[in-house]
């Protein structure tokens, strides 16, 4: 039965990943790691015939969306971390299963970080060991956040100034969604980070830590906390953006509001001239008349008030 992932021996060559040569590979002990990408049924329940993963396992491997963990069993660990889909910023969630024998990695997204680590297999002069490989892929994994994050800060800071420059609804709808994809890596992060913590301080072990790969799990600590401190003054930053894009938008209406409020204070007094004067006593309609007095009652004083209008907001710093 051919396999949808790859097979790479001890020696770091690859190898064709159908079932027999998983199985031949297996029990010679030259079998270094599979790596199955989309499994199907068939292929999952290869985990349990060849490789005799747990059925609880191989349950949490065909349900995604379980959260960074490690689980014991009697002969191999169940680990679930997560790194960043290859050309987007979707998370990839990927399941380890280890043991002295062998290395099975389960995953649905494409990562960067598995051609990285297949390339320096193909490339190194000595054999690697299943933990230090395990090591590699999740340290991959991690500093494949980097980039993603760098590129998320240039743009928080374009929108900041975009906001200050001109706030739309389409800004504060990116604001939301990055805030949100935030708090998806926050949710993440976190556990890995304590996953890993857990290794390096002896609270869990994995068969086959030494003294050397411990620091190299040590290193690994110190870039998930790196990266958890990036997405708390990230998220920090859009709160910060997004108090300011309210604080624009509701400063731009007060203006709007006091624009207006000028315009219908300045009519109010015309208005009460306008009507005073249209209203048809006949002592006005016979004393005042002619165009001298069309021009300073009708259109003088309407000109007189607005001018001292004006004058008196600019005074006050209404203007």
């Amino acid at each position: 039965m051919a396999v949808t992932g790859f097979l790479i021996e001890k020696d770091g060559s690859a190898a064709s990943a159908d079932r027999e040569t998983v199985q031949r590979l297996l029990e010679t002990g030259e079998l270094l790691w599979l790596d199955l990408y989309r499994p199907d049924a068939d292929e999952l329940g290869m985990l349990a015939t060849v490789f005799g993963v747990h059925q609880l396992a191989i349950s949490d491997a065909a349900q995604f969306g379980q959260r960074p963990k490690l689980e014991d069993y009697d002969d191999f660990t169940q680990l679930v971390a997560y790194g960043v889909n290859e050309g987007s910023e979707d998370l990839v969630e990927v399941h380890f299963f280890y043991s002295l024998r062998y290395l099975v990695t389960v995953r649905h997204g494409d990562c960067a970080a598995f051609a990285e680590v297949r390339n320096r297999l193909a490339h190194r002069a000595k054999p690697v060991s299943r933990l230090l490989l395990m090591h590699h892929i999740l340290d991959e994994l991690t500093d494949g956040f980097f980039p993603v994050l760098s590129s998320f800060d240039d743009r928080i800071d374009q929108l900041q100034d975009e906001i200050f420059a001109k706030p739309t609804d389409g800004q504060l709808s990116e604001l939301f969604n990055r805030k949100r994809w935030l708090i998806g890596v926050r949710k993440v992060i976190t556990p890995q980070r304590d996953l890993v913590a857990s290794l390096v301080d002896g609270v869990n072990e994995l068969p086959g830590m030494t003294r050397e790969i411990e620091r190299y799990f040590r290193d690994l600590y110190d870039h998930l906390i790196r990266i958890s401190d990036l997405v708390d003054s990230y998220r920090d930053l859009l709160t910060g953006s997004m108090d300011a894009y309210l604080s624009t938008v509701s400063n731009r209406l007060n203006v709007v509001m006091k624009q207006l409020t000028v315009i219908a204070t300045i009519f109010l007094p015309l208005s009460f001239v306008t009507g005073f004067f249209g209203q048809n006593f006949a002592w006005m309609v016979q004393r005042i008349g002619g165009l001298p007095a069309f021009l300073a009652l009708g259109l003088g004083t309407e000109l007189a008030i607005v001018a001292g209008m004006l004058l008196l907001f600019r005074r006050r710093g209404w203007l």
